[in-house]
């Protein structure tokens, strides 16, 4: 249907094999996931696993403006205030939990993933482009982690994926929201190509007029040539690279927050606008989340990605149940007055606890 808000279809290619093409399609709200286009991709992403005639899969979102700009943090608001302050919105529950398993399950995907992440990916999107095996970003891309703002922290595997990029520059792009071009991306590991975004029917078609072999690894490389042989596309300059070396002097491998803190907020009055940006989004965000991605990042060092995504749901679960994250939706997306009032920071410990009964939700991870 149509008006879906997961468009699902299949690509005939000329070897008989098929590529399964999934299109997030709520436009309106910038592709954000709700948990309804959670399911059905999980489920559709299980069926073409299943389906030995299908070679590999294209994700990608409808409309010109964003991939997927995350989770539907308004409808967690929601679940949030009808829960009442101290409580476990058993959506939210849901939500997390289910989320989780579908980035998973991108990540160990046995079949190419293909992530066309045009436009804004941020949040849940990355969650969904992180995994993908063939990761694509355009001139218009622009990628970021923006939960500091939000009384959040950057999860879907964000405590995973964020400690993997040069220096200490994953933690900088969580205790500061910082955007990122398509050309940061490529330097940071966060993509794999950079295509023109008037070329992705193109690519629709190269991959139709492909004999694929139904085997991964081979699968792999020939999607991978096929994203080579696109235009070269013309990139903005990177933000990131250039300032590398002022990041990792900022940020000490073993620093607590009280001593990073200050180095970060005089960040709002550098010169460069994107370090002055990245400082003042420092100071104006959630205390609470600076803290959770600090110590989730040092604790989760040596972490598996199943245990990440663990210790990821505990933890968004805890801040539901705390109030910076219904404040900071409420003053961003609700009221819109840009004011949130924040809690003094709350103690990790408490909301990395486990509020649920029996075994762990995603205890069958791997």
């Amino acid at each position: 249907m149509a008006d879906a808000p997961v468009l699902f279809r299949t690509l005939d290619t000329v070897s008989g094999h098929r590529f399964g093409h999934a299109t997030l399609n709520a436009p309106a709200s910038l592709n954000a996931l709700t948990l309804d286009m959670v399911d059905a991709l999980h489920a559709q992403l299980r069926a073409w696993v299943a389906d030995a005639q299908v070679a590999g899969i294209v994700l990608d979102g409808s409309g010109d403006k964003a991939f997927c700009a995350g989770g539907d943090v308004v409808g967690l608001y929601r679940a949030m205030r009808a829960a009442g302050p101290g409580r476990v919105p058993p959506e939210a529950a849901a939500f997390f939990e289910r989320e989780y398993r579908l980035d998973h399950a991108i990540h160990t995907c046995p079949k190419p993933v293909l992530c066309w992440g045009h436009g804004i990916v941020m949040g849940g999107g990355i969650g969904l482009m992180a995994g993908a095996s063939h990761r694509v970003v355009t001139p218009r891309s622009r990628l970021a982690m923006p939960e500091i703002t939000l009384g959040l922290y950057p999860d879907v595997g964000g405590s995973w994926f964020l400690p993997r990029l040069p220096g200490r520059t994953g933690l900088f792009l969580a205790l500061t929201g910082a955007p990122l071009n398509a050309a940061d991306a490529l330097w940071a590991g966060l993509a794999d190509h950079a295509a023109r975004a008037e070329d992705h029917g193109t690519l629709l078609a190269a991959i139709a007029a492909t004999r694929w072999a139904g085997e991964q690894a081979a699968d792999a490389e020939r999607l991978g040539a096929l994203l080579q042989a696109l235009p070269a596309a013309e990139l903005p300059p990177p933000r990131l690279a250039p300032h590398r070396a002022t990041i990792d002097a900022l940020i000490g491998p073993h620093d607590s927050l009280a001593t990073l803190a200050p180095r970060l907020r005089g960040l709002a009055g550098h010169e460069d606008a994107w370090l002055a940006q990245a400082g003042a989004a420092f100071d104006q965000g959630s205390p609470s989340s600076a803290a959770l991605s600090l110590a989730l990042q040092r604790q989760l060092r040596q972490a598996s990605l199943a245990e990440v995504f663990r210790l990821e749901y505990q933890t968004s679960v805890g801040c539901c149940v705390f109030p910076d994250f219904a404040e900071g939706v409420r003053a961003l997306l609700i009221d819109k007055d840009k004011a949130p009032r924040w809690q003094p920071a709350a103690a990790v410990d408490e909301l990395l606890q486990a509020r649920f009964a029996g075994p762990h939700p995603l205890a069958d991870l791997h």
